[in-house]
């Protein structure tokens, strides 16, 4: 815990400074956001085994479709572009996380790809591949949903750093994986709301770091063991401040 708060204190003051010399010009921040969602688009649908290239999923933002890709891959694109235009009216309107936003995000990730299921939890049990943790039982999901969004709204858990609260309402909520499809581009999803509404830059949870990745949130699942996780979503925040503070510096 103590080598996860100097983490915390070092991104902090990296923050104060973008804060404190946030000045980029209109095209300056629009290409930079563009440059974000693209990434995060391509990795949190790469990570689930999408196969579109970063800069096929560039052309499919763009309106264009790719030869020899499913529908269900551009989609998947389209989709995920849907639920960051909602992720950011969320935080523009300062509403507070409710179980009827959880839904409504997956209803967009899942829209035209499996209607029967979007924003519905599941029915039936589900395994992860690759993991020890066995989600809930279906019908022990509104309980453990009901349970995540009061540990959410705790006044202990709003004390916690930004990261922490971001990483660990992601774990969690994988965990129960309360969807039958869509589960982890959704938790993705979430973790940037979290971090967004705190001024924090959108984060890309990269496909590189998928086995870590993995490996961090079976820890967190089987053993409670969340700082493995939280040190890894606070390395992508760094990534994403250094981004941010590079092209600050290059507009000086």
């Amino acid at each position: 815990m103590k080598e996860v708060k100097q983490i915390f204190k070092h991104i902090d003051q990296k923050k104060e400074h973008l804060d404190a010399n946030w000045a980029l010009p209109k095209y300056t921040l629009k290409s930079l956001l563009e440059k974000l969602f693209l990434e995060w688009t391509y990795n949190t649908n790469a990570i689930e085994g999408n196969t579109l290239t970063i800069n096929e999923t560039k052309v499919v933002l763009e309106g264009i479709t790719v030869g020899g890709k499913t529908l269900g891959e551009h989609l998947e694109v389209i989709n995920h572009r849907d639920a960051i235009k909602y992720v950011e009216e969320i935080v523009q309107k300062g509403e507070a996380l409710s179980d009827w936003q959880i839904k409504n995000l997956h209803r967009l990730v899942l829209k035209g790809i499996n209607d029967e299921y979007a924003g519905v939890y599941r029915d039936q049990q589900v395994f992860i591949s690759g993991a020890k943790h066995i989600p809930p039982a279906p019908f022990l999901i509104k309980e453990e949903m009901e349970q995540l969004m009061a540990w959410y709204e705790q006044a202990e858990t709003k004390k916690l750093h930004p990261i922490a609260r971001g990483a660990m309402l992601h774990a969690i909520f994988v965990g129960i994986h309360p969807f039958i499809d869509g589960t982890g581009r959704t938790s993705r999803l979430l973790l940037n709301l979290e971090l967004t509404k705190d001024g924090f830059p959108p984060i890309v949870i990269k496909v590189g770091n998928r086995l870590v990745y993995y490996e961090a949130l079976d820890r967190a699942h089987t053993q409670k063991e969340y700082d493995d996780f939280i040190k890894l979503v606070a390395g992508e925040v760094e990534d994403s401040l250094n981004l941010y503070l590079s092209t600050i510096n290059r507009n000086v």
